[in-house]
């Protein structure tokens, strides 16, 4: 691993999707809650309190960064169903991860949200038509709309990210 703030390289999009694509990438959203309790299991207050790489965020803070990260995808994927490119609003993920219950709570409640929130996030995603799927919101820190092709490209990849990064703890 040549950069250990990406265990599984960097995400990367090909600009296009097709329904295979997009079936694999929702079972990987259905996984990830799973997957991430399997990682975290077992681990002891010190390990969670241990960061994922010098200068990263620590085991805790990158669970509950995945539910905080998810629940805004999921906003947006809405917003962007029931507007026409939506300008959503941004947040300042390493703020949020610096708040006192992403720095010292207990991660049971992060993995229940997850666990809900991906069951509701898979099944609006498993009902969307294929041109939903070019339905667009625009992040007003980046220069191009993002479909939600490439959003849920993107999420798929963001869950593996960072299990990998807590597995590399481990």
């Amino acid at each position: 691993m040549s950069d250990p703030r990406y265990p599984i390289g960097r995400f990367e999009w090909s600009g296009a999707a097709n329904s295979a694509d997009r079936r694999r990438w929702m079972e990987e959203i259905a996984q990830t809650p799973a997957q991430l309790r399997a990682a975290v299991a077992g681990l002891t207050e010190e390990q969670l309190e241990t960061p994922y790489r010098e200068g990263g965020w620590t085991i805790r803070q990158v669970a509950h960064h995945l539910a905080d990260s998810h629940i805004n995808s999921y906003v947006r994927f809405r917003l962007a169903l029931t507007e026409d490119s939506p300008i959503i609003k941004p947040y300042d993920e390493k703020r949020w991860a610096d708040l006192p219950d992403a720095r010292s709570g207990p991660l049971e409640p992060s993995l229940r949200l997850l666990e809900s929130l991906h069951a509701r996030w898979v099944e609006l995603l498993r009902q969307l038509s294929p041109s939903d799927w070019d339905r667009e919101f625009v992040h007003p820190e980046h220069s191009a709309a993002s479909s939600l092709s490439r959003t849920l490209a993107l999420y798929a990849w963001h869950g593996r990210h960072h299990i990998a990064q807590i597995r590399c703890v481990r």
